[in-house]
């Protein structure tokens, strides 16, 4: 079976179990479910495989997989009926949420942040995702995402302003002082 699947997929598949991790980083900050996200994962790098001609460019490769990918998120989202038209989405924070709380140390940071991502609206949080956190050009944003520049720009710039408000309170907040107790 290992000689025929070499055969078949050649030195292809290498570069596409290459992308695992940075596919499964990406699919689990859009949908905050381990379970999900290596099911996404699963489902990118399968069609990647037997869709390997369309790729044109090697070096394209990752910017082709993720876009794969945010396919397979949005065919999750339809099957759910969790909306209409992802077009109509507004890139607005959810109310009722509580803002993040004050991080003592590096654990609660990360916490606070990806709380505070978490609560980013979806198109917002790719965005955010892709540019910042996987170094992403604008560019290929757009085309991963299937929107244009002017949007990428624009969305990113709301999930910035919007995570400095959620997480500017947090900041604020003195230093969480321990608790003493008076003993005779």
């Amino acid at each position: 079976m290992l000689m025929i699947s070499r055969f078949l997929f050649g030195p292809f598949r290498p570069g596409i179990e290459a992308q695992r991790p940075l596919l499964y980083r990406i699919a689990y900050a859009w949908c905050h479910d381990a379970a999900l996200a290596d099911d996404l994962v699963q489902e990118t790098l399968s069609k990647a495989l037997v869709r390997r001609a369309q790729l044109r460019d090697e070096a394209a490769l990752k910017a082709w997989m993720v876009s794969i990918m945010n396919h397979c998120w949005l065919d999750y989202l339809r099957s759910r009926r969790d909306f209409d038209d992802i077009d109509d989405l507004h890139d607005e924070l959810e109310s009722g949420a509580d803002s993040p709380e004050a991080c003592c140390n590096r654990e609660q940071v990360i916490a606070c942040v990806r709380a505070a991502v978490e609560r980013l609206p979806l198109g917002q949080r790719q965005v955010l995702t892709l540019v910042d956190l996987e170094d992403f050009g604008y560019t290929e944003v757009a085309g991963i995402l299937d929107i244009p520049v002017g949007t990428v720009m624009s969305r990113l710039s709301r999930a910035r302003a919007s995570l400095k408000n959620l997480l500017e309170p947090a900041m604020l907040q003195p230093a969480a002082r321990p608790l003493l107790r008076r003993v005779k």
